[in-house]
């Protein structure tokens, strides 16, 4: 076999794990809303339907299973059929409780994380973070938008939970200080940083709404 033989026959392996690996995506609803006035932010309206649908119409396609992380209204999410799983931790614990619990039920090794209250995503989200872990065998890819980490767009593996359980035993909370006791990379979706807008306020609800209104989901241009 040549070289360039060789390389290509890597490159297609390497093509094809991606391809067969499966990945479970945890959708973050379980928090408290403070700065929406304790509204769910997941159920909270946005063009007159839920935010979460706008959330699982776009990242069912690029994964295997979706789980819901949520602390109440339970029903309502339950009701678009998928597992609904709430925090071991009581009293809103922050994300990191989130991830714990997804990772506890994960049906997949991997697992992708992202907030309720983002109503758009990249369309390779989860295709480029898989690429990012396997290329530099890491435990941890981290979306980076050209300016700042987005931390809880994240893919990560479910062999990560002793040392999570054991980091929120200790009673830290914070995601800057778990993921550094890992081997993390972070995929670059600067071309598309707006996919990363959330909605954190009622104006950033009314600002959000007025984007989405010139430009529909999915037709934002771009090649990651």
């Amino acid at each position: 076999m040549s070289s360039n033989q060789s390389a290509r026959w890597v490159v297609k392996q390497k093509m094809q794990t991606t391809e067969q690996q499966q990945v479970t995506a945890l959708i973050l609803a379980g928090g408290r809303g403070s700065r929406m006035g304790g509204q769910d932010k997941g159920l909270t309206p946005l063009l007159g339907k839920p935010m979460i649908e706008f959330i699982l119409e776009q990242i069912a396609p690029q994964v295997d299973h979706v789980v819901i992380n949520a602390n109440r209204n339970l029903d309502e999410y339950q009701r678009y059929g998928h597992p609904v799983i709430s925090d071991s931790l009581n009293d809103y614990q922050g994300p990191l409780a989130g991830f714990a619990a997804g990772l506890e039920h994960s049906p997949t090794e991997l697992m992708i994380t992202l907030p309720c209250d983002g109503p758009t995503l990249p369309h390779r989200l989860v295709s480029k973070l898989l690429e990012a872990l396997q290329s530099d065998d890491a435990d941890i890819a981290v979306a980076h938008d050209g300016k700042r980490l987005q931390p809880v767009y994240a893919l990560m593996k479910r062999s990560l939970l002793p040392s999570l359980h054991e980091f929120l035993a200790n009673g830290d909370r914070k995601i800057d200080l778990w993921y550094p006791k890992h081997k993390m990379v972070t995929a670059d979706f600067s071309e598309v940083a707006k996919s990363f807008n959330n909605v954190n306020t009622p104006e950033q609800q009314a600002e959000e709404e007025a984007r989405l209104s010139h430009q529909p989901l999915n037709r934002e241009k771009e090649s990651v």
